[in-house]
């Protein structure tokens, strides 16, 4: 028997829950999927303003390791939107000065020899003793990082003893780009799992952006291709709880009293949001379910401003360990699509898109007062090209729960894709897949939780045959 007839509900309408939707009517399933925002997108969402001009959840990079996401940007036929920058890293320091690990296009890991030799800023010494602590992850690979989950990065760095400085100038901005929380917090094993697939992978580390909004070069092409084969979109639409009973989800209880069934269930909420709809009889009964309650999301605070004039001519990602800006991008020179202002094309000019962070002191603040210290940590970096600059227009936009916050043990509460119920199913990028909680993490969760349904599908149609 085919699976035309089996009925899949998706929860979340965030790049997991698109992804998942594309795969599922590919695979010739009836499709629904309910989002309790206007727009979809979820943490990778992009919208306009009152003034015509795109604004973004966030700051968003395209690693090279992505590979998962560049599949699927193929499939809709948008790879072409995503414009790949120089192989680099560059980080600003305030009084203007700066470093930058090139990378040379030779295998691993000679392609890191100008990181290690040639980056302007460390010494040779500080480099010898950053390499000589990553012995054990040359020799043990991917099997050394999840050793180290029960310290935090700045512990595990503290016995390597490989320096203060390349801790706060290079390590504090990496952990605040990838996770939004400081080395003190994060988990050892998040930064060594990165920097072990950036020291094997020579290409991984790249980094690009889309040519435009993720809007028009992700979601509504996955929106339209999936609704094209039958899948239905409802925003605006809240999930209230899931039903269990019996051993299996029965339904979904929206906020507005309705209910809904179909024959599979796939959680593509973000994890503050999917412990707010589990039933309290599974989370107490079961481990699995129980164990998401440790899982805890980190706020957020992207920030745009566009100068007078020109302040930085870099076409790439920025980082920056002093201030408030541990990454961000001049849009103007790397988003063509965004040299604009008030929906007017906008040259010669700045236009700054930031991840403030760590955020959690600043969520409480007003517009006026981020925007304040954001401001100062760019003259800080730039004291001369910033000199007499005149901030023409901001933006601020606050997420109190975003990325799942990997802290040091938290990775055996991680869920897989497939649960103990068997017509439940999860996607998200906090569940377990290689790239955590990232654009290709919920693109590979989705993906991996699709494989799941589809196999519990075709158990299930060959007892009814």
């Amino acid at each position: 028997m085919s699976s035309e007839k089996n009925t899949v509900l998706i929860l979340g309408g965030g790049l997991a829950g698109l992804t998942a939707a594309k795969r599922l009517t590919d695979k010739g399933f009836q499709v629904k999927v309910l989002e309790k925002r206007e727009i979809f997108g979820g943490k990778v969402s992009s919208w306009k303003d009152d003034e015509g001009d795109w604004i973004e959840s966030g700051t968003h990079c395209f690693f090279g390791a992505y590979t998962v996401l560049y599949d699927l940007l193929k499939e809709i036929k948008t790879d072409h939107a995503v414009v790949w920058k120089e192989h680099q890293l560059t980080y600003t320091l305030t009084g203007g000065e700066r470093f930058t690990f090139n990378t040379w296009d030779l295998p691993s890991p000679l392609h890191l020899l100008p990181a290690i030799a040639k980056n302007g800023y460390f010494t040779l010494g500080e480099m010898a003793a950053f390499s000589k602590s990553l012995i054990p992850l040359a020799l043990q690979k991917e099997l050394y990082a999840p050793t180290q989950d029960h310290l935090t990065f700045a512990e595990w760095a503290e016995q390597k003893k490989f320096g203060k400085r390349l801790m706060d100038k290079m390590f504090r901005p990496m952990a605040l780009a990838l996770k939004f929380i400081p080395p003190e917090e994060i988990s050892a094993k998040i930064i060594l799992d990165v920097t072990e697939t950036f020291f094997r992978l020579p290409g991984s580390s790249r980094m690009g952006f889309l040519k435009g909004a993720p809007q028009e070069y992700i979601h509504q092409p996955l929106l339209d291709y999936s609704a094209s084969k039958g899948a239905v979109f409802k925003n605006r639409t809240a999930v209230d709880e899931l039903l269990y009973d019996g051993g299996e989800i029965k339904g979904v209880q929206l906020r507005n009293g309705e209910i809904l069934t179909a024959d599979y269930y796939l959680s593509a909420l973000p994890i503050h949001n999917l412990n707010r709809v589990l039933p309290v009889s599974l989370k107490k009964h079961d481990r699995f379910f129980g164990g998401l309650d440790n899982l805890d999301a980190v706020p957020v605070i992207s920030v745009q401003i566009w100068y007078d004039r020109e302040i930085a001519t870099d076409n790439n990602v920025l980082f920056s360990p002093d201030g408030v800006i541990p990454v961000y991008a001049n849009l103007a020179q790397t988003t063509p699509d965004y040299r604009t202002l008030r929906g007017v094309p906008f040259s010669g000019k700045t236009r700054f898109e930031f991840c403030v962070a760590p955020a959690r002191a600043l969520m409480g603040l007003s517009k006026e007062e981020i925007i304040r210290q954001v401001d100062m940590s760019v003259r800080n970096c730039y004291p001369e090209t910033s000199r007499g600059a005149r901030i023409l227009k901001s933006t601020l936009v606050k997420i109190p729960h975003s990325v799942y916050a990997p802290t040091p043990f938290m990775e055996q509460y991680r869920p897989t894709q497939t649960t103990p119920v068997r017509n439940l199913f999860i996607a998200g990028g906090f569940s377990q897949q290689l790239y955590y909680d990232s654009m290709g993490g919920a693109v590979m969760s989705a993906n991996m939780a699709v494989e799941g349904i589809v196999r519990e599908a075709g158990k299930n149609n060959h007892l009814k045959t």
